[in-house]
């Protein structure tokens, strides 16, 4: 029996049963990054919105277009390396919001981390919620990984209250990890294990 494509209807046993896009919620859907995000990306590196990007990571020099077309070429060819990987996060209108990508993954250990931002426009709206919950339900149910870990930055209230909201465990805090803005800044480390995604995942509000 061959495999259904997304949106194909599956025939099992003589019974059709309708198959779903695994990467698909309520709000948003996960892709591939694609040629066409080049111009997404300058967007979210450079429409100067420094202090978003001091939330997802730092302020960066600046790139042309051809480098940005460069990388996200490389990007939309690359294959999973490791379990890593990079979604564009697409809202119910199809519009890119930003992306999530997962790092740090180790599968003998059964670990994994991401990093994920979304441009302000829209943020507040779940977006980032939904994303994280389909990123832990794959590697938690799908490639058996067994812990998740996150570090968010000491001045990122909303990402630590985000986390907290989807059930992360604070673990520990690394102090003054990280320099911006003149000024030196703690890292928050926050865990959740593949036991505590199943026991919280239904309560999500998703």
């Amino acid at each position: 029996m061959g495999r259904g494509g997304y949106g194909d209807t599956v025939i099992v046993k003589g019974e059709d049963i309708m198959s779903y896009n695994f990467w698909k919620g309520e709000r948003i859907g996960l892709r591939a990054v694609e040629l066409k995000d080049a111009e997404n990306y300058y967007k979210w590196f450079y429409d100067y919105d420094c202090e978003a990007d001091r939330y997802c990571d730092e302020i960066h020099f600046p790139r042309n277009c051809e480098a940005m077309n460069d990388m996200v070429e490389r990007k939309s060819k690359a294959a999973p390396e490791n379990d890593e990987f990079t979604w564009i996060i697409e809202n119910s209108d199809g519009i890119a919001v930003e992306n999530i990508s997962t790092i740090n993954c180790n599968s003998r250990i059964g670990t994994f981390g991401y990093g994920l931002g979304i441009s302000r426009e829209y943020w507040g709206k779940g977006y980032a919620k939904e994303a994280i919950k389909i990123i832990l339900r794959y590697y938690f149910r799908e490639l058996r990984y067994q812990k998740a870990t996150v570090y968010v930055y000491s001045f990122n209230e909303r990402s630590m209250k985000l986390h907290e909201a989807l059930g992360f465990k604070k673990e520990g805090v690394i102090r003054r990890r990280i320099y911006t803005n003149g000024n030196y800044y703690d890292e928050v480390i926050y865990g959740m294990t593949s036991e505590e995604f199943d026991e919280i995942d239904k309560k999500l509000d998703l």
